[in-house]
């Protein structure tokens, strides 16, 4: 099975190391297959921003992303231009401190998350690509929870490890609460 995610925001965000990441923690620590390409707007910080990445059990073919089955938006201009490409059934994550959907469908499975006011409370708002990880590890099945995390603690320099690995566990923890929250409401 093959998943395609698109990750959007803007630069200084982190989008691309996310996306990195994402693909470190499927291909080496739970023995698949990834690929992940990226693109900036004209503007290197604060310009639009995109990884995307290509999750498979098989060799991939083709390392772009045209029809996501997950969606994770940093930017409200990254949402409003690229919302339209989420598959039907698809996860739909978004940051709620940057990004204001005006129309969602129905066809989505919705997650959001406070990820930046989440890293601002723990001293460092750069770190909300962290707790967004943290998030999608709790509500989509894209790669082992335990395996991103080790993919993180590589990825981050070694003084920041704690707070990264705080940042992750806190949007773990908080996706965590909205699927019990969801499962409540549907008994």
């Amino acid at each position: 099975m093959e998943t395609e995610i698109l990750i959007t925001g803007f630069g200084g965000q982190g989008i691309v190391l996310t996306g990195n990441i994402l693909g470190m923690a499927a291909t080496l620590y739970d023995n698949r297959h990834a690929t992940m390409t990226q693109s900036y707007g004209p503007e290197a910080r604060g310009g639009s921003c995109s990884s995307q990445v290509v999750i498979s059990d098989e060799p991939i073919l083709f390392p772009y992303v045209e029809n996501p089955q997950v969606m994770i938006c940093m930017s409200q201009a990254g949402f409003q231009k690229n919302c339209a490409m989420l598959q039907e059934g698809g996860a739909m994550l978004w940051d709620s401190d940057l990004v204001k959907p005006a129309e969602l469908s129905d066809q989505w499975r919705c997650y959001n998350i406070p990820a930046t006011r989440f890293a601002e409370e723990m001293g460092n708002k750069m770190m909300a690509n962290i707790v967004m990880l943290g998030f999608v590890a709790a509500v989509c099945a894209l790669v082992d929870p335990e395996s991103l995390r080790q993919a993180v603690l590589e990825s981050v320099p070694p003084k920041t490890r704690d707070k990264n690995a705080a940042a992750f566990d806190r949007g773990r923890e908080y996706g965590g609460e909205i699927l019990k929250g969801r499962a409540r409401q549907e008994h």
